[in-house]
């Protein structure tokens, strides 16, 4: 595990796409902020080990459910087709 110092507004960086930045610290909480394509999943830890256990044994629908990701892509609220 690499450890480092950073204070209020500095940041790093993860392979040339990901930035972390502080954005505020308050006693012993700090506040991240997280820079990452769109494509790359971001999750606080708790919340991605949700998604884990919802999703074993399934094809992964209840995961996204469980951590209130919706659908990517197109809305997919109910409209009307063209065709």
């Amino acid at each position: 595990m690499l450890v480092l110092s950073r204070k209020k507004n500095e940041s790093i960086v993860i392979n040339n796409d990901i930035t972390i930045v502080v954005v505020e610290i308050r006693g012993d909480k700090v506040r991240l902020g997280v820079e990452a394509p769109k494509e790359v999943p971001v999750h606080r830890r708790e919340v991605y080990d949700a998604i884990h256990r919802a999703s074993s044994g399934s094809n992964g629908t209840s995961a996204n459910a469980a951590a209130g990701n919706a659908p990517t892509g197109a809305d997919t609220a109910s409209e009307p087709s063209s065709s």
